[in-house]
């Protein structure tokens, strides 16, 4: 865990350039996060792109078919962390697949420890697995 689930716009994309935007994802999550190497949980959805509008909140962020929407579920972070997985994420991104800055949205919803089950029917790290 971190639980990365990826937004994109449907055809955007090759299965390689996917391929390489989850691995550039990883590396930045591997740094910010401190986690280990095979903590690696993530989704694709692909959205026809008139079911998928990512807006700039007023910011005057320009987007192209390209944008990525990145929900990450994770136990708390401090802000530092979470500051740094946005700028290694937003530079890996850029410097690996191309995606520009601008079209990088991210955000992270927090959970407790209890909430994570990774199989076997037990929640570990309540029991001390994790």
């Amino acid at each position: 865990m971190p639980l990365l689930h990826f937004h994109l716009i449907k055809g955007s994309r090759t299965t390689d350039e996917v391929g390489t935007l989850l691995d550039a994802a990883h590396g930045a999550m591997l740094a910010a996060f401190k986690v280990p190497e095979r903590d690696r949980y993530q989704l694709v959805s692909e959205h026809d792109a008139t079911h998928m509008i990512i807006q700039d909140t007023g910011l005057d962020i320009p987007r192209t078919n390209k944008v990525v929407l990145l929900q990450v579920v994770s136990r708390p972070r401090p802000k530092e962390q979470i500051a740094e997985f946005y700028r290694l994420l937003a530079e890996a991104l850029e410097t690996k697949s191309g995606l520009k800055p601008s079209d990088l949205m991210v955000s992270i919803v927090q959970n407790a420890d209890e909430h994570w089950s990774f199989g076997c029917g037990r929640a570990q790290f309540l029991t001390g697995e994790l």
